[in-house]
């Protein structure tokens, strides 16, 4: 196996658990179910920029939620596996689609469902509360725990070491600002009735 900083430069592709990755890995029930999950806005910002930089990515789990599909909706996230029981074996159809290699991919993991991804990729990383077996196995230990911007911590140390951060980080702050300006641009004022009422 190559060493790590070289492993990292390949990496093109983001694999991701979502509970006790992307979420703190609790799950709230209520009487019909499981209820809500909740997302790091920092992680969401992270995924955007990375996406920004010409790379992608792909959610892995191994429960369903509405939310998870919600959530990938709007950070463009295409590949989405759902209710996997054998995530090595989702993991080998995303290869096989996009005519991938383990050198290409970085899987971020909690526990020891995420073990088949860990062995598929040339790099892997965890937040700072997965199980001890994972963190053995990993390259990477974020101080962020499971949904606390574990992916925003990863993501800004694959683009350092790549040496992209800079660059990524000013064409995603590009973008942003070309989205506002274009909101600003499409939006129409209120008219003077709205701002000042007629009095009674």
């Amino acid at each position: 196996m190559l060493p790590l900083p070289q492993r990292v430069q390949s990496v093109r592709w983001l694999i991701l658990d979502v509970d006790g990755v992307l979420t703190d890995g609790r799950l709230w029930y209520g009487v019909d179910g499981e209820g809500l999950k909740c997302f790091h806005v920092r992680d969401g910002s992270a995924i955007q920029l990375w996406h920004a930089a010409g790379r992608c990515t792909a959610i892995v789990s191994g429960r369903r939620h509405p939310a998870v599909r919600q959530r990938a909706a709007e950070l463009n996230i295409a590949e989405v596996y759902e209710g996997v029981t054998d995530k090595g074996a989702a993991l080998h159809e995303l290869c096989r689609r996009h005519r991938l290699v383990p050198e290409q991919l970085c899987a971020i993991g909690d526990d020891w469902l995420d073990v088949p991804l860990f062995r598929q990729v040339a790099v892997r990383a965890v937040p700072a509360d997965a199980s001890p077996y994972l963190r053995q196995l990993a390259d990477y230990q974020a101080t962020a725990y499971g949904g606390g911007g574990v992916v925003s911590e990863v993501v800004e140390w694959l683009l350092r070491q790549q040496g992209e951060w800079e660059r990524a980080l000013q064409r995603f702050l590009d973008r942003s600002c070309r989205s506002d300006r274009m909101s600003d641009r499409t939006e129409e004022p209120p008219s003077p009735a709205a701002v000042f009422p007629p009095g009674p």
